[in-house]
């Protein structure tokens, strides 16, 4: 395959884990391995998951996630102020429950010495010409909702009791580690969010019945953290976020179209780029798209990572063509509709469907865009 890069050929960015790495992760959670052995391994491994984007034509590279647990919980743990906690429950996915993590605050909030750095300074020297690393986190909403997740909302009002203070640390955490991590020489940064197709959710508007939940409030907090967190970025760094619906060994866990929350999200939400799950009728149609504002990208995920089965093409360019009714085709992008290992779990394809999955999208936009 040539290794010609189009732009317009997009990947959200986590990767099927390689037995070795699950094996060391494993060794290590044992005891049975030190740091030192297992960051040799990760390191192996991501130098390898990196030459493979390469050969696949990508433009953006990632470490496809290799040293994280889970795409959000992570990076939340490498905050000042927060720890890890295991809960005797995961989040409830259509099929299945996830693993028990979660977090627990010990003190204020903020973002500096992010370990993350370290992270992306490996994949950096791994760029060239037309290759260019981005870094995968948790949108500042994201980690909002853990915050306010069941049990952990008492914890949280502990040190926050004041929701307006506790916006306002988790905006200046964020942009602590966005300045951290451009003087790093980080460009882009995608902020990947659940938020929003969580509140779409007609079951989860019904299980917070009584709380005083109204989706109106709920979108205009999420904005505004995030907002607050973008806010002050340095000029030259690229925000992007990715919204999805839940992405857990090939479960899902929400549904719920773009519509409700399309004039905040769409109109309002002051990011670079939209990476937009649109591999089913979960996500509802296109006509909440004319919100985007003109100086925006969408990136279309219309090829599902939940499935090793490979999608009609011309069914494909139908719909980017529909897409382009409401976003002119050269703001328009390609792409799965997330990342193919949200967690270390992975999804129910091999690498090679893995990889497969990206030269159908390849192929599809070479022949859309040229």
């Amino acid at each position: 395959m040539s290794t010609l890069r189009n732009t317009h050929f997009e990947a959200v960015g986590s990767y099927l884990r390689p037995a070795a790495l699950k094996e060391a992760r494993a060794r290590f959670a044992a005891g049975e391995i030190s740091t030192e052995t297992l960051r040799e391994v990760e390191d192996r491994e991501i130098a390898d998951v990196v030459a493979k984007q390469k050969a696949c034509g990508l433009h953006y590279i990632t470490d496809g996630e290799f040293r994280r647990s889970y795409w959000h919980l992570d990076f939340m743990w490498g905050l000042n102020g927060v720890e890890h906690i295991e809960l005797d429950h995961g989040y409830q996915f259509h099929g299945e429950e996830t693993t028990h993590g979660s977090l627990r605050l010990t003190g204020r909030i903020s973002g500096e010495n992010h370990p993350f750095i370290q992270d992306f300074l490996y994949v950096k020297q791994f760029e060239e010409d037309g290759v260019e690393a981005k870094l995968t986190i948790p949108a500042p909403a994201q980690f909002l909702a853990e915050l306010f997740r069941g049990d952990n909302t008492r914890n949280t009002r502990e040190y926050y009791p004041n929701t307006e203070e506790l916006l306002q640390d988790i905006a200046a955490a964020y942009r602590t580690f966005f300045h951290e991590v451009y003087a790093a020489g980080c460009r882009t940064v995608q902020l990947d969010d659940c938020t929003w197709g969580m509140i779409v959710d007609d079951d989860f508007g019904k299980s917070m019945a009584g709380s005083g939940f109204t989706l109106e409030h709920e979108a205009l907090q999420y904005l505004k953290v995030n907002n607050l967190a973008i806010g002050d970025k340095p000029e030259g760094l690229t925000v992007n976020t990715h919204v999805c619906r839940g992405n857990y060994h090939s479960c899902y866990a929400t549904k719920g179209a773009y519509d409700p929350v399309a004039p905040w999200l769409f109109a309002k939400e002051n990011v670079d780029a939209y990476y937009l799950e649109y591999d089913d009728e979960r996500s509802g149609g296109f006509e909440p798209l004319k919100l985007v504002t003109p100086e925006k990208r969408v990136v279309l995920g219309l090829l599902t990572t939940k499935s090793p089965v490979l999608e009609d093409k011309a069914s494909v360019i139908a719909r980017i063509r529909e897409a382009a009714k409401y976003v002119p085709l050269e703001r328009l992008s390609l792409s799965p509709q997330c990342g193919f290992a949200s967690c270390e779990i992975g999804n129910k394809l091999t690498e090679e469907q893995q990889w497969a999955k990206l030269a159908l999208v390849r192929e599809i936009v070479e022949e859309v865009w040229g």
